[in-house]
């Protein structure tokens, strides 16, 4: 099974003003992947998500030049091979660590998917798990800044679809956010759990005073109140209340998840698939975090390939909590790229794939109609 071409693919699509959802980061304009393609000497393919980094271009030229010559003509079942030499020669030792987590990511998951297909294996049962139900919330790009009524609105017909936990966007100001999380907990009760995510949005004397509110309204968790690399922030936060931080969807490769378990600030990790070095690398970091006892819920990227992956990889692990579900209007990498990711079941339940592989279908001619289109996505 000898790797004879890579290929990754920068792909975009404009978000229509009327479905453009604000969040801390920004106003979303439009939205970006990088679907990497590898192909091995038997004919086989296989296809993973790089995460775009707002700057598409830049990784799938990453993957198109400097990885795909480090890994043709390695054998594509050798994932541990293939990430431990990307890591000698370009991770570990030339700069654009960042970057080069989220290009790899997406070239080991295309790995994972040719090895599920050349033994006929879904991907849960390659990493020795089941096909169990795993609990999913509503999140993703969704449930952004709006008036308390109307976040309600938004979120009724999920809770009627199945899911039995919401996320929110916060990180607007402390009043508006206590406003909208009170509103749907007065609206749904304590049947549904509450999570929120500041997408960096907060100062500390920010997170100082929503943390109260948070814990008399029984928040599951505040996610990326402050920047990946902010361990003093992060510190101070874990003394404002008990609900508990949550990080990890810009933090790479186990050698990051360290300092975070170790510090023992942030007790709800979130690496993605597409982002933290693949699968090969995530298993890692869950490893790591199961010696604390601490849970992972992995941070959902654009299409449906990263969606499936985590559901098969929350299937296979034993301290492995939510599937982030992207119910985002109008989502083509969800609904257009690929065949059906997943589906919600009335237990708010997901569950993975059983087709050989990643078990998701990728039509070629999405890509070659939707090409990148360079800037960022949020304004």
């Amino acid at each position: 099974m000898k790797i004879v071409d890579v290929r990754a693919y920068p792909t975009s699509f404009r978000v229509p003003k009327e479905r453009q959802v604000s969040l801390g980061i920004g106003t979303m304009t439009k939205r970006d992947c990088v679907m990497v393609k590898v192909t091995t000497e038997d004919g086989l393919v296989g296809w993973g998500e790089s995460h775009h980094a707002r700057s598409p271009g830049s990784i799938g030229h990453l993957i198109n030049t400097t990885l795909k010559g480090f890994v043709l003509g390695m054998d594509a079942s050798d994932t541990t091979g293939i990430w431990a030499k990307i890591y000698k020669f370009q991770l570990g030792s030339h700069g654009m660590g960042a970057a080069t987590a989220m290009a790899m990511s997406g070239l080991d998951q295309a790995l994972w998917d040719i090895k599920g297909k050349a033994t006929g294996w879904p991907l849960y049962k390659l990493l020795g798990g089941s096909n169990k139900p795993v609990p999913a919330y509503a999140g993703g790009i969704s449930l952004g800044y709006q008036p308390p009524e109307a976040l309600v609105a938004e979120a009724e017909p999920m809770v009627e679809m199945g899911y039995r936990a919401l996320k929110l966007r916060i990180g607007d100001t402390v009043a508006n956010d206590i406003a909208r999380m009170t509103a749907v907990r007065r609206r749904f009760g304590d049947s549904i759990a509450i999570l929120t995510d500041a997408n960096t949005g907060y100062s500390v004397a920010d997170a100082r005073a929503v943390m109260p509110a948070m814990d008399e309204l029984g928040i599951g968790w505040l996610e990326e109140p402050f920047p990946a690399h902010d361990h003093r922030s992060y510190a101070l936060a874990r003394t404002f209340g008990r609900t508990p931080l949550a990080a990890g969807e810009n933090h790479y490769t186990r050698f990051e998840f360290h300092r975070v378990i170790e510090d023992g600030n942030i007790t709800i990790l979130q690496p993605d698939l597409s982002k933290s070095g693949g699968i090969t690398e995530v298993q890692r970091i869950a490893a790591a975090a199961s010696m604390w006892k601490l849970p992972v819920h992995p941070h959902s990227s654009m299409t449906g390939v990263n969606h499936a992956v985590s559901i098969a990889f929350l299937a296979s692990i034993d301290n492995g909590g939510y599937f982030e579900a992207d119910l985002s209007l109008a989502n083509k990498f969800r609904d257009e790229l690929g065949s059906e990711p997943w589906r919600i079941g009335p237990d708010g339940c997901v569950r993975p794939l059983d087709r050989p592989g990643i078990g998701v279908e990728i039509d070629e001619k999405f890509l070659e109609a939707h090409p990148v289109i360079e800037g960022p996505g949020y304004v």
